[in-house]
């Protein structure tokens, strides 16, 4: 086997491969599918087109029929041999499965035809994937496709021909594709199905090869030489007759030695063509297409190459993404937790110091949303001149007060300080909020952790039961710091109650004087402004507590129960945690068969290359 010889087989497997692993691409890029030539076969029904492959391939093995035979696309791929090995096919969809009798091949073909579309003249474009090994071929991929029609026929719907020239469109229109255009020579090559189509997508005939069956059908007197010299319809490739098997001959089971000796035979005997005999034929031009193959891989090589380097990085990169595969032993399962716990707490403590937003919302509690908080308290109406007398006249009880009404004083000041712990329980569970939402966030961007759902799960269980009890311990300092406030008044302030006096200067007030309004007003007033002194004192020991309780505990012990839990669980209980997504894992094993695929085809190429 020559040097290119072996680089079209190796083609030949890399586009198997390809299939097996799902690699055909998108309209986003090219892939190494796309990237490599194969041999589509065009043609309208019964032009002939199943009779080629089989002369090509030197086998029956195809459906034969009227109509549309041909229900889907039939990716045939032929890998040459060497001597005194057995023939055989393999279909893709049956791996382990080898086929030496090609009339086997043919029930498959039709069994699993009629899978997808049923027994029906309904067309897929599903296409079945078949290998032939044989020392009687050439390497080759070839491409079957429905033959064109033109009307529809009973049980087809009345799109079909649109369908059916999509269907080729797909095919044929990549640049990398070879078009075998078959026309019937008993038919105007002007008005050829398979020369429009191809004339559509390869104006310039750069890719085509026009292929001119039943040549032994023609009417006696004719011949088809203005059509195989290239005067009635010029392709830049040459024009090769081939004389298929009659009916007759396939019902009486000629085999194809047989009929390929006949064929040499006509070509050699009918003087119009003996001229060009050496250059008609099926085996001729399987020859002609595999060298044509050579010299389109010796061209796309340097393409080839650089776009299996390009995916193999791109590959590389998104394997690296993915992660390695989970370690089997405990003492690395463990180790692996920690190591995506500590990920995860330093991101969290990221999104806190500022690295990340959203830290800076626990700042905004403090800044707008307690001091806002403290605003909106009712003070004004509590402290209101009708709620003063109530509060300071219930105070004496059966005996008045006699300078100052110290009872209604505490009573006051008490019930306004209760107010504040609703803005104090405010801030803890706003703060609580903000911790709760980063600790998502932070179990969302840590992007190993992405692969263990269970981990995520176990892990935000615990940063969120922590934080609970953070903010029990932040709502316990909190309300006592206001209850602190409540407990002990400052001495001072009642110290100066006392000393007021009217403009005239007597500390003492008439019975009358005690209840005025005025005097309930001052002591409003007082109070108000007692209560405004620990508003200013409470706006700056709420944040400390909340920060001392919530945010630095949960910088410095968020996850301290959760490892000691760890310490304690057992390898299987170690493996559950790290019960990887199975998307992320069948991705990853994906990932990895194609990038096997690519640098294998890599070396095998360079290896190829350099040794021709």
């Amino acid at each position: 086997m020559t040097t290119m010889d072996t680089l079209i087989a190796l083609v030949n497997r890399i586009q198997r491969a390809c299939t097996v692993l799902g690699d055909h691409g998108g309209d986003a890029f090219p892939t190494l599918w796309e990237a490599l030539p194969s041999v589509a076969v065009v043609g309208g029904q019964s032009s002939g087109k199943s009779s080629v492959l089989e002369s090509i391939v030197g086998r029956d093995f195809l459906p034969r029929g009227s109509g549309i035979v041909t229900r889907r696309p039939l990716v045939l791929q032929l890998y040459k041999t060497e001597e005194g090995i057995q023939e055989h096919a393999e279909f893709l969809h049956l791996p382990k499965k080898r086929f030496t009798d090609f009339s086997l091949v043919r029930k498959e073909i039709e069994d699993e035809t009629d899978k997808v579309t049923g027994k029906s003249n309904r067309i897929s474009p599903v296409p079945i994937h078949l290998s032939i090994y044989s020392p009687h071929v050439v390497n080759l991929t070839l491409i079957d496709l429905p033959g064109l029609t033109k009307v529809a026929v009973d049980g087809q719907p009345e799109s079909i021909v649109q369908e059916i020239e999509g269907m080729i469109f797909s095919y044929i229109e990549k640049p990398n594709c070879i078009i075998l255009a078959i026309t019937p020579a008993n038919q105007d090559v002007a008005t050829s199905d398979a020369i429009k189509v191809a004339r559509e997508v390869d104006p310039a005939g750069e890719r085509t090869f026009g292929v001119l069956t039943k040549l032994d059908l023609m009417d006696k007197g004719t011949n088809a030489l203005d059509v195989l010299e290239g005067r009635s319809y010029r392709l830049r490739n040459p024009w090769v007759g081939i004389v298929n098997r009659s009916q007759a001959d396939i019902n009486r089971k000629v085999d194809m030695i047989s009929a390929r000796q006949r064929e040499r035979e006509f070509f050699a005997s009918i003087s119009d063509y003996a001229h060009i005999a050496s250059r008609m034929g099926s085996e001729y031009l399987a020859k002609l297409l595999s060298k044509h193959l050579e010299s389109v891989i010796r061209a796309q090589i340097p393409g080839i190459a650089s776009l299996i380097n390009r995916t193999i990085d791109d590959l590389e990169a998104e394997l690296a993404h993915l992660g390695r595969p989970v370690a089997i032993d405990a003492g690395a399962q463990l180790y692996t937790i920690l190591e995506l716990c500590r990920d995860f707490d330093q991101v969290f403590k990221e999104h806190l110091d500022g690295g990340r937003p959203g830290g800076n919302q626990i700042y905004i509690v403090f800044d707008h949303q307690l001091p806002a908080a403290f605003r909106k308290l009712p003070l004004d109406q509590h402290l209101s001149l009708q709620n003063v007398r109530k509060v300071i006249l219930e105070a004496d009880g059966y005996q008045p007060h006699l300078i100052a009404p110290e009872h209604g004083y505490r009573r006051l000041l008490e019930s306004s300080l209760n107010y504040f712990k609703g803005p104090a329980q405010a801030s803890v569970e706003a703060v609580h909020f903000v911790l709760k939402e980063l600790v998502r966030k932070s179990i969302a961007e840590t992007q190993e952790l992405k692969r263990f759902p269970t981990l995520q799960a176990e892990i935000a269980a615990a940063a969120n039961e922590a934080l609970e009890r953070f903010r029990e311990d932040s709502k316990k300092t909190t309300l006592r710091l206001v209850e602190m406030e409540s407990s002990y008044l400052t001495v001072d302030f009642f110290r100066k109650l006392p000393q007021e006096t009217d403009k005239g200067g007597n500390p003492s007030l008439s019975s009358a004087d005690r209840y005025s309004e005025g005097h309930f007003q001052r002591i409003s007033s007082n109070v108000l402004s007692y209560v405004g002194m620990v508003s200013e004192t409470l706006r700056n020991t709420i944040p400390k507590a909340v920060v001392h309780c919530q945010v630095r505990e949960a910088k410095r012990s968020l996850l301290d129960h959760f490892y000691t839990l760890l310490g304690k669980k057992e390898g299987r209980e170690l493996a559950q945690l790290l019960d990887e997504d199975f998307v992320l894992t069948d991705k990853r094993q994906q990932c990895a068969r194609r990038l096997e695929l690519y640098r294998s085809a890599r070396d095998e190429i360079d290896a190829v290359c350099w040794s021709g």
